[in-house]
């Protein structure tokens, strides 16, 4: 890989923005946090994201809503959502519609790194789309 793939973090808990931005800094990735959706959909890095790791639970717009909204403007990043509610519903739902993963917080760590090599693997595979 000539450049590594660009994750896009989008929660609002500061603490948890943080520790993945460290976490995935050490495992080689290029990473954007945002406290927001919006601050993400305002970004000039959108278009250049090879992954989206979103939290479930935002005040205004909630992952389950920046991830639809994506779809609805054709954007297609692989999107990772995470939550510390889960709701077998809402994963279901989110699975049916293309989310790439769906972790319960506290993340396990492999579980999130495989899901991160999927998601590059297949934006890297559908990027000339």
């Amino acid at each position: 890989m000539s450049h590594p793939s660009l994750i896009a973090i989008v929660d609002d808990d500061r603490s948890f923005l943080d520790s993945m931005r460290r976490l995935l800094k050490s495992l080689g990735y290029d990473v954007a946090a945002y406290p927001s959706a919006a601050h993400f959909l305002a970004s000039s890095r959108l278009a250049s994201t090879d992954c989206l790791v979103a939290d479930v639970q935002m005040p205004l717009m909630t992952g389950v809503e920046l991830f639809e909204h994506l779809l609805a403007t054709g954007q297609s990043i692989p999107t990772i959502l995470v939550t510390g509610y889960p709701n077998v519903h809402t994963e279901e739902r989110m699975r049916t519609l293309g989310v790439e993963c769906y972790l319960r917080k506290p993340l396990d760590e492999s579980a999130l790194i495989g899901c991160l090599r999927s998601a590059c693997a297949r934006r890297l595979g559908t990027s000339s789309e």
